[in-house]
């Protein structure tokens, strides 16, 4: 849950400040390809506790 919160702020920062700052839209990119990341884990997270154990 920890690495789901700690990727969720780093992905805002990156996002804010791309767009804040001229010329760094990149930062921007890495936040969005970082908060794509982050929600495929917790996917793949939520998908695990779900199913029962055999």
């Amino acid at each position: 849950m920890s690495l789901f919160l700690l990727l969720l702020l780093v992905a805002l920062v990156l996002g804010v400040v791309g767009l804040a700052a001229e010329g760094l839209f990149y930062l921007f990119v890495i936040g969005a390809l970082v908060l794509v990341a982050d929600l495929v884990l917790a996917g793949v997270l939520i998908g695990r506790r779900g199913r029962p154990a055999r």
